[in-house]
């Protein structure tokens, strides 16, 4: 399952990926998704490596799928860490460079940590493998009966599937001349769309395409590659339901909410984002609590149907995750959940495991970090499961990872118990990083699930790249920020990264003992009720086949997701559902997907050699060009004189 050279390739593209990852993290406050260049950088490292071994006489066997899967699992779960680990926001907002000249309870004491390389290795150690244990169990049921998309991971799926398919495959060979053509049209348009980005607010990212008035409050069109691949990988109703959660938040609670500053919240505390958070991470508990309570529901009858059936010697059914899952359409689908469900992953060894590293955690993080004692820990590893699988199942949806969000609800939460004279601004941001990399790791591993699902290769594969990426990872990137964080401020105490002050500015905040904004409770309350009454009816529709009624039913996580990013990004997903163009669909948002990813590692590559773009290309109205042409006017005239 698993050869010596893809090993090899894997560590050292995990390395180079990580190296690139750590810069950013510590000097921007953009991380390019590395998902899709990890899987093209292995292929053709890994073809490199076969045909150098070959002139040098030495037979190898030929690079498989399976070997490219895992490769691209091992490099991504290595690289992740410097996101999930929180190196470039929550470890280096609890350092003396980040907090305030002006020092005070919350810049000072216990609510500094500086950080420690030892203590990072045990910490990331701790942390990023609850995110494996806890959604382990909940494997067969996302994939295989929910059959959701995973957007990033199918993309990936095609991308690995095409290049290894044999080219005398006419229509195989389509879909591979789609996908690569799609991919360099798509990095030359991201590469032309930097040319015009040499200043704020400048370039197509913020193209007014329903108008300035409307502009303002979000609804802008970004030209982004990304969102436009993942709305042709993604149903339409979540699409079209992205879209109305976007008119119901920004178009029109938000702005109401605005009006209410200074009545409803404080004016300048950001209070806005209060109503945006509770608002909805309340939908998607709701719709992922009912979906875990039906999935519980039917294991508990498909278990008590095998015993009834061991019990009358009748034979069981011993493929398919559930009875009401809908046939298979096609061979390869049957294929494919026959290997995926073959390869055995039992449940009892991840909550064991689960409990095991729980039991470690809650003895070893409080000596780590004191500030976060053993019962809150306790709280973040009972929370962690469910946390893991809500994000799971929504970024399964609608590609859309909200592991950021519940790092923020935890850095509040924890906060606020903790308190300021007992450490609550460094015992917040520790607590966050449990929950992100509990919540992001579970997405993640889904994510390689789905592209080992559709590429065919075993899932025990997967899973021992993902906890050997993981493991490398946990010891590769703390070397990396150690290294890094002395050449980039570390040592004279000036700030790193953008995102650290922001930060800490958010766990001063939950220890400064502030009222909630009014009204966010009872929104919170409403939203979750209606999500839950819609999940309820769908769930009674699909029983009863009121095709009617369904079809008219949002999805609630599509809907929640609006909340939390601008309106820019579900205008890129929306798309008509053309029934015509479904065979070359995929291969077309796999290269969108793939030349995007690549284009955005390459003006990442420009941004860290100091390039900036020649031009800089705004928008305005009629009114403001016309008073800009005045001052270009009278300036050049008193220049003249």
């Amino acid at each position: 399952m698993i050869t010596a050279r893809s090993v090899g390739v894997g560590v050292v593209l995990g390395a180079m990926l990580s190296i690139v990852a750590m810069k950013l993290s510590l000097t921007s406050v953009y991380l390019p998704f590395l998902t899709i260049p990890a899987g093209l950088m292995s292929f053709f490292l890994s073809r490199w490596w076969v045909r150098l071994l070959h002139g040098c006489g030495v037979a190898q066997l030929p690079f498989t799928r399976q070997e490219n899967t895992v490769i691209q699992t091992f490099a991504v779960s290595c690289t992740n860490i410097a996101y999930t680990g929180g190196f470039g926001s929550y470890i280096l907002a609890m350092s003396k460079s980040s907090a305030d000249d002006e020092g005070g309870i919350a810049n000072s004491g216990r609510n500094v940590e500086e950080p420690q390389i030892g203590r990072l290795v045990a910490f990331l150690f701790l942390t990023n493998f609850i995110g494996i244990f806890a959604v382990m169990p909940f494997r067969n049921s996302l994939i295989i009966r929910h059959y959701l998309t995973f957007p990033t991971g199918t993309a990936t799926a095609h991308l690995i599937n095409n290049i290894h398919t044999p080219q005398g495959v006419k229509q195989a060979s389509k879909q591979v001349s789609v996908m690569f053509k799609t991919l360099g049209a798509t990095m030359a348009v991201s590469m032309w769309q930097w040319l015009f980005e040499g200043g704020a607010h400048c370039g197509f990212r913020s193209f007014p395409i329903f108008g300035l008035a409307a502009a303002r409050l979000g609804f802008t069109f970004d030209f982004s590659m990304t969102d436009i691949g993942i709305g042709l990988l993604s149903p339409y109703k979540v699409t079209i339901s992205m879209l109305a959660g976007s008119i119901l938040s920004w178009g029109i609670m938000l702005p109401y909410i605005v009006s209410k500053e200074g009545c409803w919240y404080p004016s300048g505390i950001g209070g806005l984002n209060a109503y945006r958070w509770f608002i909805g991470i309340s939908m998607i508990l709701a719709d992922a609590l009912f979906q875990l309570l039906c999935i519980l529901v039917r294991t508990l009858r498909a278990m008590h149907n095998r015993r009834q059936s061991r019990l009358s010697g009748q034979p069981s059914i011993c493929l398919g995750a559930d009875d009401h899952r809908r046939p298979a359409r096609s061979f390869d689908d049957r294929r494919r959940a026959q290997v995926f469900l073959r390869d055995r992953v039992y449940d009892p060894a991840a909550v064991v495991g689960y409990v095991a590293l729980s039991a470690v955690s809650i003895v070893a993080i409080p000596r780590l970090y004191p500030q976060l004692r053993s019962g809150y820990v306790a709280i973040a590893y009972l929370a962690a499961p469910l946390f893991a699988f809500c994000n799971a199942y929504g970024t399964g949806m609608t590609g859309v990872n909200l592991g950021p969000t519940y790092g923020k609800i935890a850095v509040l939460a924890f906060g606020s118990w903790v308190g300021l004279h007992n450490g609550g601004v460094v015992a917040g941001l520790a607590g966050g990083v449990i929950v992100l990399s509990a919540v992001v790791t579970a997405s993640d591993l889904m994510q390689v699930f789905r592209t080992g699902y559709l590429t065919l290769t075993s899932p025990h594969a997967v899973l021992i790249s993902t906890v050997a990426g993981t493991t490398l990872g946990c010891v590769i990137n703390p070397l990396i920020f150690w290294m890094l964080y002395g050449a980039y401020g570390g040592g004279d105490g000036a700030p790193v990264t953008p995102y650290a002050k922001v930060y800490r500015g958010m766990a001063i905040l939950s220890v400064s003992q502030q009222d909630l904004p009014r009204h966010s409770i009872l929104l919170r309350k409403v939203f979750f009720a209606v999500a839950l009454a819609i999940s309820v009816l769908r769930e009674v529709s699909e029983r009863r086949k009121w095709r009617a009624v369904a079809r008219y039913l949002p999805c609630n996580v599509a809907v929640a997701v609006a909340f939390f990013m601008p309106p820019k990004v579900p205008i890129g997903l929306f798309r008509r559902d053309g029934e015509g163009a479904r065979m070359r669909s995929p291969a077309v948002a796999a290269g969108m997907i793939c030349g995007d990813g690549l284009g955005s590692l390459l003006r990442s590559m420009l941004m860290l050699s100091r390039a900036r773009p020649p031009v800089c290309m705004m928008f305005l109205s009629r009114g403001a060009n016309k008073r800009l042409d005045d001052i270009f006017a009278e300036r050049m005239m008193t220049t003249s004189s």
